[in-house]
């Protein structure tokens, strides 16, 4: 039998925010993980693998972004900014009393875990990154770059929807599976359980109101997002994870190791955008060492 696991909802301006705890600190000096998804929209649900962390005392913390997975979802998608998702997370923090912490964000998840360290918060021991990007710009170029490597016929269609507006077509979105193939769960067939449930959650009206169409279509409220001239202003501990053929490229990924000062990169050469559901026992290795090296620095040589 796993770890224990306590769910529950918390209050965040009128709505419910459903967080999950797996495990408990047992004294052992281990720090939390509080775990960002990615979407806009997703839920906490693919982060599954990560539980398997709790197993030797350290609490790992789930919760669902508003407007997503189990939480409330406004009618309004307009509210969901940046600032709103601080705050959340802010909330969350309180909350779930998690004074010190460590705190991984997965492609979106990322970019709001980089956005939350900017605001050099106390009691944030680390930075996992994982398969994000600094840079809106830099990410939709390289992703149009793996776009141009579909066969002809998928480019030709994806430019003549997304002109037309018509990215709600069947041609469009074969083009979008074909992609996913190849550079978001290369290696996952079939899909595990926990992305088909979480396939089965809401949250596409986050997705558009802040993304867009498709993954390299982004049209919503992020499109213009740029972190990358502010990455020296992170200075704690941050290790970045990224996968050899992710839509996040590795060119992608350097530039947040070329901006935020000692900061770590491990590449996982067999994954798309999901190494942890790719190569899971590498990434729980490769996480846990990190976490370890981060709470016993003086054993460091």
């Amino acid at each position: 039998m796993g770890p224990m696991a306590r769910e529950g909802h918390l209050p965040f301006h009128g709505y419910r925010i459903y967080f999950r705890i797996v495990g408990t600190n047992n004294g052992s000096g281990r720090l939390p993980l509080l775990c960002l998804h990615g979407g806009p929209g997703a839920s906490w649900d693919y982060f599954e693998p990560l539980e398997r962390l709790a197993n030797d005392g350290r609490q790992i913390v789930f919760y669902d972004q508003l407007g997503g997975g189990d939480s409330s979802v406004p009618s309004d998608p307009s509210i969901h900014t940046i600032a709103l998702f601080l705050e959340e997370l802010a909330e969350v923090r309180r909350t779930l009393q998690l004074d010190r912490v460590h705190l991984l964000g997965h492609s979106w998840g990322g970019m709001l875990a980089m956005e939350y360290a900017l605001t050099q918060p106390p009691g944030l021991a680390s930075l996992i990154l994982g398969n994000t990007a600094a840079s809106m710009a830099e990410w939709v170029a390289e992703m149009r770059r793996l776009v141009s490597q579909l066969p002809l016929e998928m480019q030709e269609a994806i430019s003549r929807h997304e002109a037309e507006g018509t990215t709600d077509s069947p041609e469009y979105m074969e083009a979008c599976r074909e992609f996913s193939r190849r550079h978001l769960t290369r290696r996952l067939n079939p899909r595990p359980d926990c992305l088909t449930r979480m396939a089965q959650k809401p949250g596409e009206l986050v997705y558009h109101a802040m993304w867009g169409p498709s993954e390299w279509h982004v049209t919503g409220t992020l499109r213009d997002w740029d972190v990358s001239t502010r990455l020296s202003l992170i200075t704690v501990p941050t290790l970045l994870m990224g996968g050899r053929y992710d839509e996040a490229t590795p060119a992608v990924m350097e530039t947040m190791h070329r901006g935020i000062a000692g900061s770590q990169l491990f590449m996982f050469e067999h994954s798309g955008h999901v190494p942890h559901l790719e190569e899971t026992e590498l990434y729980l290795h490769v996480l846990g060492a990190f976490l370890e090296r981060v709470e016993q620095p003086q054993s460091a040589t």
